[in-house]
């Protein structure tokens, strides 16, 4: 049973991580973020639910939030119930005309309003668009090449109507932020010549972020973040960390495209980005607002 001692504690100890928080609200305010939501965050209703809260709250303290989805299982439900297979080429989707059809249908329909709605739950106000709502990200096919050991050497594989962003107009973004609303971007683009590209969203969002040139830019994923030989969290890296990490093994396999994507962001004008485990309530107010943060930071 609680007396009014314990009461007073709690209450203190919730006062000093409001005070903890205090410098990084100031810090951020007016800052634009753009986070990179997938994964089990996405998958399970109460870390959904947690998700909003958290973009709501971003917003709240005066920090533009826009975030960048995914749907990889989701897209892969719906072609199975539609009686489609799908054929990958290291683990990527081969997305032939009809499978683009679905992956838009999924994506920008289903997915996106969904969290549209989450964030409206949380108080917040969302709209709901794809890359190529105002030409906002205009693709090209993707360039895959696979290693291939008897010739040694890389061969181009087609995949279809996978892309690539070339260009992003953020004015739609723009608009939309001054407009007091939180942008919600499945990861689509628009071609040349009016085709639809499925963009993998980790490359969309660092695309976008690299474009306004946001403060930070998250990827949620289902790891801790980038780890050691010895299964420890590396909190801070910086690109020959990366490269010698790469080098000697430690980083290998999902992970090598996710610190790609980062490079390419805080090259590109990010001023960090953060792997972060999209399994840990709350993680993204966790890496912004407390002393220690949760996940991997890249820098220039």
């Amino acid at each position: 049973m609680k007396t009014p001692m314990t009461d007073a504690k709690d209450l203190i100890a919730r006062a000093e991580i409001l005070i903890e928080a205090l410098p990084y609200m100031q810090r951020y305010a007016g800052e634009t973020f753009v986070v990179k939501y997938g994964g089990h965050a996405m998958s399970d209703p109460a870390a959904a639910q947690q998700f909003a809260q958290d973009i709501v709250l971003l917003k709240a303290v005066g920090i533009d939030p826009v975030v960048v989805h995914g749907g990889g299982p989701q897209i892969g439900s719906m072609l199975k119930k539609l009686g489609v297979q799908s054929e990958f080429v290291n683990g990527l989707r081969v997305t032939d005309e009809q499978t683009a059809d679905v992956a838009e249908m999924v994506l920008s329909g289903a997915i996106n309003k969904e969290i549209v709605a989450h964030i409206g739950q949380a108080g917040g106000k969302a709209v709901g668009i794809s890359g190529k709502d105002g030409r906002l990200v205009q693709a090209r096919k993707l360039d895959h090449r696979v290693y291939d050991a008897e010739r040694d050497e890389h061969l181009s594989v087609d995949l279809g109507f996978v892309g690539e962003p070339v260009a992003v107009d953020i004015t739609l973004i723009e608009h939309l932020e001054l407009a007091g609303m939180i942008p919600v971007v499945a990861p689509i683009g628009i071609g040349a010549d009016g085709e639809t590209y499925n963009i993998n969203a980790d490359t969309m969002a660092g695309a976008i972020a690299a474009a306004l040139g946001a403060k930070r830019l998250f990827l949620l994923t289902d790891v801790a973040g980038v780890l050691d030989k010895q299964g420890e969290l590396l909190t801070d890296l910086v690109p020959d960390d990366i490269a010698r990490l790469q080098a000697d093994g430690t980083i290998s396999g999902g992970m090598i495209p996710k610190l790609e994507t980062c490079l390419s962001a805080v090259q590109g004008g990010v001023d960090a980005a953060v792997i972060l485990d999209g399994r840990v309530p709350h993680a993204v107010l966790l890496e912004i607002f407390t002393d220690t943060g949760v996940g991997t930071l890249v820098r220039a």
